[in-house]
């Protein structure tokens, strides 16, 4: 299975709502995400869905510079 298979696999979530702004974030960035940015991606959704939640609709801040800029990316 390629990487972006497995990143889209885990992108699948409980939320529904998680899920779409995942969704839209894969199509428009992941492609042309730099190492860095992935990796903070990565760690991000290894956080629990309402964890995650959290964090993309500004509930609470990333855990880390690298994540937030990310998390601006879901926009």
């Amino acid at each position: 299975m390629a990487e972006a298979d497995r990143i889209r696999w885990q992108c699948r979530r409980g939320l529904l709502e998680l899920d779409l702004v995942l969704a839209r974030f894969l199509d428009r960035h992941l492609e042309n995400l730099s190492p860095a940015r992935l990796a903070a991606f990565k760690r991000l959704l290894d956080y629990p869905d309402n964890d995650l939640w959290d964090f993309a609709t500004g509930k609470v801040p990333p855990p880390d510079a690298e994540s937030a800029q990310v998390i601006k990316l879901f926009e």
